[in-house]
């Protein structure tokens, strides 16, 4: 099992590359850079490219729709190049909210754009002379624009040809996609007592078409951590505030799917209070309207002993990456302790 961080993309982004440096020291293993309606996410990594040695270094995630599938498969080879090989290629569809309202793109298609975006990439990656014939037309056919576009292949050699891509999914279709196709699964709050209720199916289906050479799904799970009495509670907060923001204001009433995911590991009459607190502007009735159990199931926080039995627990599912927020006044210490229960 690795250990994986996300970098704060709302804080200081200098500041926050210099705590992974530190964490990368500790024993921390992936760090993911998001990519919201906030700084560039590529930007940062090839910052941290060139401040670490060892982390892997993600997107987590680029969304689907802001860049061209051909882009995105140069900048996932550009920063694999500067890191040494330690890029990870996370995509995502985001949500209408922010593609729609911030990009001015409309949102559609999502599991077939990503379907096609990673085979895209991973043409460009083997630099094959690029053709594709869907959504995205590879090159511009007939009739459409000057007629002069050809097929290219990538001029430079990559450092890797198969550079890992993850999908951060929850819909029912886009996991089984992600399970036949992507190197890795991002999900969200997850809760390992209720993932193969929840996402077995999909599962399912999407490692029957699984091709051998991809090998196992690599997973994430885990959570806010604290392991410092005084800090439980400031974490618990935390914890609630980023769950209703995400479970109540990510999106729409019936197009929110974190709140979808919220439902069905258990909380329906709860998904449908905290969303119309959200979006009523109740923002803090809406967070301590969450329960108090899925806090405990979606978080690590408290004593060892209860840390360590939920990652145990996630690991019974086939997480891979153990992902922590750490809060703690020594954050590198709290990553090396976890460092050496997963080790």
């Amino acid at each position: 099992m690795l250990l994986s961080t996300q970098l704060q993309y709302g804080d200081d982004p200098i500041r926050n590359a210099e705590a992974v440096v530190a964490l990368e020291q500790a024993g921390l293993d992936v760090v993911w850079v998001a990519e919201a309606y906030s700084y560039d996410a590529v930007s940062l990594m090839g910052y941290l490219a060139a401040r670490t040695e060892r982390v892997q270094i993600g997107s987590g995630i680029l969304p689907i729709y802001s860049r061209t599938p051909t882009l995105t498969a140069m900048t996932a080879a550009g920063l694999d190049a500067l890191s040494g090989g330690r890029a990870i290629l996370g995509l995502g569809a985001s949500g209408p909210q922010v593609i729609e309202g911030f990009h001015g793109v409309p949102y559609d298609k999502p599991i077939a754009r990503t379907r096609e975006i990673i085979e895209i990439c991973r043409k460009v990656w083997r630099r094959e002379r690029l053709t594709n014939d869907g959504l995205y037309k590879i090159p511009l056919p007939e009739g459409q624009g000057t007629g002069l576009g050809k097929p290219l292949k990538l001029i430079n050699h990559p450092q890797r040809a198969d550079i890992p891509i993850w999908v951060a999914s929850l819909g029912d279709k886009n996991v089984e996609m992600t399970a036949e196709l992507a190197n890795g699964w991002l999900p969200h709050a997850m809760i390992p007592e209720k993932m193969r209720e929840v996402f077995g199916p999909a599962l399912d289906a999407g490692f029957a078409k699984r091709a051998a050479e991809l090998g196992p799904l690599q997973i994430t799970g885990g959570g806010i951590l604290a392991l410092e009495e005084e800090m439980f509670e400031p974490a618990r907060q935390l914890a609630r505030g980023m769950y209703a923001l995400y479970i109540g204001g990510m999106g729409a009433r019936g197009r929110n799917f974190y709140n979808t995911v919220f439902s069905r590991q258990g909380y329906p009459d709860e998904a449908k209070i905290v969303q119309d607190l959200y979006l009523d502007g109740r923002k803090e009735e809406a967070a301590a309207t969450l329960p108090a159990d899925f806090i405990d199931k979606v978080t690590l926080i408290g004593p060892p002993s209860h840390v360590r039995e939920r990652i145990a627990a996630l690991q019974e599912v086939g997480v891979t990456h153990l992902h922590v927020n750490p809060i703690s006044n020594d954050a590198p210490k709290l990553i090396s302790q976890v460092k050496e229960w997963i080790a």
